[in-house]
């Protein structure tokens, strides 16, 4: 059982009163995206669960009208005014003449209106320009907790209602919402005016407007409504589905400026509707499934039951110039809120922390178990991915990287106020869940994994769980006690370090908990897992892997063969490092640089990851993890060198204001990725295998960064010819970002000015990041201070991120970048207050600093701010710059030895 619950009590104060419990909302919204504004009122039928005078909901920056209430029982309606309304847990209270009885019913109507903000939260406004003019249209962004902002409800996730939905709009503007629409009629003053609407319809008689009603919804939580209104267009196709045999009509609308951009995301979710279908045994059960387009939008994407949103770089591009990494992103977010419609939409979280039963599942399955079935089937939309071993880098090495800080947090996390959950969105809720349960599908076998999965999804339809109900549908599935089997990795914070030492007969491994600062005191080391080993050994010349070995206790002794190669953890499928002995590890690094070793391309991988990580830690010598990549000389695979990218960029970032040892790192960095580049090339022939084209686009951008004279010169021509000609045959997609981040860097004024005319009007949203982050690597001081102006001035909310982890990645912008936090601080906060923004602008800002004395000026400067809304993401950025003082502190003579030994030098 879960063992996380707050306190009744404690968390009755952060909940809604159960007195009352709404069953349906009729909701109808007017929008005039000419005054900018939205008016409407809620219809909200209620069962009475105990005799009541009072009736509290959630309400936030509302104008509330007129409310009644009418009372079956009492036969009777009231009008009833506001009473109280509380700021901080947004809810306002009714106050009734007369007692609801227990077991009656009643509807309460409120009338409402409000502003559409650009803030990107509840119902807001996103613009355009067309023709030369900027265009506004509306949409919703509810998750977690911003219903409330467009409509007086019950917003939380366990209060589940049906839903039908009527939008008022200009004649001319397209209304979507969760269902399909059932009517469209556009009003005739005085002739087919619905009475009930008349109030609304005022104002409207010299305009063409019309009203668009929806089907009524399955019974679902308040965050995944949504409806939109504006000029949109929309491409379309459908899928038969597997199980019902019924066609399910699926589109993509956005604005007609980028519409062309939208068909792939369309193959994407058409090839991943029905897979889902038939692998859970469970219908689709909505009739549509669209997806919008947005221009402004917060977070990446959001699964609204019948009707995904999400911003331009994570729904579009142009197939003909496209890189491989904005495909490989649009599709995987398509496939991830596609999972949704399932993990949260159908089954939805009780209370927020459980929030990782929606987001762990639609990454594992969005991103790694469905595009993996896809290969073997001949759809045109995912072509050779390595999304099982891509994984260990985009998820599982994130994840442990952010759970080996103090202030990380159990997957299911106490979350009980607003403040809370908005952190929570973040790699433990996504990428570590992912990686325990993926742990978990390995262990038990896909099969029957996805088997209790579906026996989960079975027993909860149109219901809400806790992390019990999905353990016992694998637990019925498997025979396994999964809920003993996996408490501690969904409850405690953190994940261990497995110390391997060997005799004669075997290995004894003894688990302890790892922190990036170092050994675990005693106090922080009580938790004791259940953990996985996956031996790989070799038996007459082939891997054999032990899948049945399980550690239960601190220490435990296992009969092994040590004269021959060996390795936990086989596929790096675990969530867990292993430290071996520096003799071990050398031979298993020789065994892996060999052709066809037993130690396939997932092992590798994690081999370098948790070098690097021991090494950071004080487990290992960073000179031996150094000695372990440089024995990988002649890697093939795209992935290990991803991995080995990774870590020298991760030592450089460390050791940023040390130019001398910066210095010689980039000089083994040049002698790792030139010679790939020589033999590469930079032309990207049509029918290449993908991780060709990976390896030739992370060679030259490592080379460059690298400093290599040669490299930069070529790219630096390739960019002259664009600037004089218009033309830009001579930038390969893949190689775009890097090659306008190399002109900047080591150009002036004109290459910077042209960033800024590409990002007012690129030709895809993956051409304006390429800008952006090429304004953010300028190594002049004024043009910087540019870069910070047009952050504050002319920067679309949604793309503050992107400035910012641009500027993090620039060591000459570093210190300029913390003054600007500090200096806007107090614009910045009422700017991005409630978004998931507010958090990353913060660890962005502070998380690079490698020194005590930067530890404690960053601490000092927020001790007397409100850190509230991202206490979380601060604590985060505090912990790193702890463990890279620390890091500098133990090992900078170690690795200065190893680069003189190297005989590395400045170029």
């Amino acid at each position: 059982m879960s063992t996380t619950t707050a306190p009744a009590g404690e968390a009755d104060q952060y909940r809604l009163p159960a007195n009352v419990k709404p069953t349906h909302y009729d909701v109808t919204i007017k929008t005039d995206l000419e005054k900018l504004r939205f008016q409407g009122f809620v219809k909200i039928s209620l069962d009475v669960k105990e005799a009541t005078s009072k009736v509290v909901l959630n309400t936030s920056n509302l104008d509330l009208g007129k409310a009644t209430l009418y009372s079956d029982a009492l036969k009777a309606e009231q009008v009833t005014t506001a009473t109280a309304f509380d700021k901080v847990q947004e809810r306002t209270t009714y106050q009734l003449t007369d007692v609801l009885p227990a077991g009656s019913k009643a509807e309460l109507k409120i009338i409402f209106e409000g502003e559409l903000t650009g803030n990107m939260l509840g119902y807001y406004k996103a613009s355009w320009e067309h023709e030369g003019k900027k265009k506004y249209y509306a949409l919703t962004q509810f998750e977690p907790t911003a219903a409330r902002r467009a409509f007086p409800c019950w917003d939380e996730p366990l209060l589940k209602a049906t839903f039908a939905v009527t939008l008022i709009s200009r004649a001319d503007t397209v209304n979507l919402s969760n269902m399909p629409a059932i009517s469209e009629d556009i009003i005739e003053a005085g002739v087919n005016t619905p009475a009930d609407l008349s109030e609304i319809l005022v104002g409207t008689q010299n305009e063409k407007w019309k009203i668009s009603k929806f089907q009524t919804t399955p019974p679902m939580s308040s965050y995944i409504v949504a409806f939109a209104n504006g000029h949109f267009e929309f491409l379309e196709t459908s899928v038969v589905m597997p199980l019902s045999g019924k066609t399910v009509p699926l589109r993509i609308y956005t604005t007609s400026d980028v519409i062309h951009q939208a068909q792939f995301a369309l193959d994407v979710k058409a090839a991943v509707l029905p897979l889902y279908e038939k692998v859970f045994d469970v219908e689709y059960p909505l009739p549509k499934l669209d997806t919008l387009v947005a221009s402004d939008f917060d977070a990446g994407a959001m699964e609204n039951w019948g009707l995904i949103t999400g911003r331009t770089s994570a729904f579009l591009l142009d197939p003909e110039r496209a890189d491989q990494q904005a495909k490989k992103y649009v599709a995987s977010v398509q496939s991830h809120e596609v999972a949704h419609m399932w993990f949260g939409n159908i089954t939805t979280m009780e209370w927020w922390n459980y929030l990782y039963l929606n987001e762990g599942f639609a990454t594992l399955m969005g991103e790694v178990i469905i595009p993996d079935k896809q290969v073997a089937i001949p759809i045109p939309v995912f072509p050779e991915w390595r999304v099982t071993s891509e994984f260990i880098t985009e998820h599982l090495s994130r994840a442990m990287s952010l759970d080996s800080k103090f202030s990380s947090h159990p997957i299911e996390v106490e979350c009980p106020d607003a403040n809370h959950i908005n952190q929570i969105f973040d790699a433990l809720s996504y990428s570590k869940a992912a990686s325990v349960l993926r742990m978990l599908s390995s262990y038990v076998g896909e099969e029957k994994f996805l088997k209790g999965v579906s026996l989960y999804l079975k027993k909860k339809l149109f219901a809400n769980s806790v992390t019990h109900d999905l353990w016992e549908g694998i637990s019925t599935a498997t025979g396994i006690n999964i809920t003993e089997l996996m408490e501690n990795w969904i409850t405690k914070i953190g994940y261990p370090v497995l110390t391997v030492t060997e005799n004669a007969k075997g290995i004894i491994i003894r688990q302890d908990r790892f922190l990036e600062t170092g050994a675990a005191e005693p106090k922080d080391n009580e938790t004791i897992w259940n953990i996985p080993l996956s031996i790989l050994s070799v038996k007459d010349g082939q891997g054999v892997v032990d899948t049945s070995a399980i550690l239960q206790e601190r220490e435990k002794f296992f009969p092994l063969d040590t004269s021959k190669p060996f390795k936990l953890n086989a596929g790096t499928t675990g969530v867990y490092r292993v430290l071996y002995s520096p003799e071990r590890l050398a031979l298993i690094a020789a065994e892996a640089a060999k052709e066809n070793s037993v130690f396939s391309l997932d092992d590798r991988m994690g081999l370098v990851y948790d070098s690097q990580a021991l090494s950071k830690a004080g487990l290992s010598k960073l000179s031996s993890s150094l000695t372990l990549i440089d024995l990988w000389k002649n890697e093939k695979e795209y992935l290990v060198w991803g991995a080995i990218a990774n870590s020298v960029d991760g030592l450089i970032s460390i050791w940023w204001e040390h130019p001398e040892v910066v210095d010689k790192l980039n000089g083994f960095r040049r002698s790792l990725f030139v010679p790939l580049v020589e033999k590469l090339g930079y032309e990207y022939p049509a029918k290449e295998p993908r991780d060709t084209t990976l390896l030739r686009t992370l060679a030259v951008k490592q080379a460059a960064e690298a400093g290599d004279e040669g490299v930069i010169k070529e790219l630096k021509s390739r960019f002259q010819h664009f600037k004089e000609t218009g033309n830009d045959s001579k930038i390969p997609a893949d190689l775009q970002r890097t090659i306008y981040s190399v002109a900047v860097k080591h150009g002036g004024r004109e290459e910077y000015n042209k960033m800024v005319d590409i990002h007012d009007k690129p030709k895809t949203p993956s051409e304006k990041i390429s800008a952006i982050r090429a304004m953010g690597v300028t190594q002049d001081p004024a043009l910087l201070d540019e870069t910070t102006k047009f952050i504050t001035n002319k920067a679309r909310d949604q793309d503050i991120t992107y400035f910012f982890g641009a500027l993090e990645g620039n060591f000459k912008a570093r210190r300029k970048l913390t003054k600007y936090l500090q200096d806007e601080y107090d614009v910045l906060v009422k700017r991005f207050e409630g978004n998931f923004t507010l958090g990353y602008l913060v660890k962005y800002g502070t998380e690079f600093y490698s020194s005590k004395a930067d530890h404690t000026a960053i601490e000092t400067w927020f001790k007397d701010k409100d850190t509230s809304k991202y206490n979380q993401s601060l604590a985060q950025a505090l912990d790193s710059i702890r463990a890279r003082s620390d890091y500098v502190e133990r090992s900078t003579d170690d690795l200065r030895g190893w680069l003189v030994q190297k005989g590395l030098h400045q170029q």
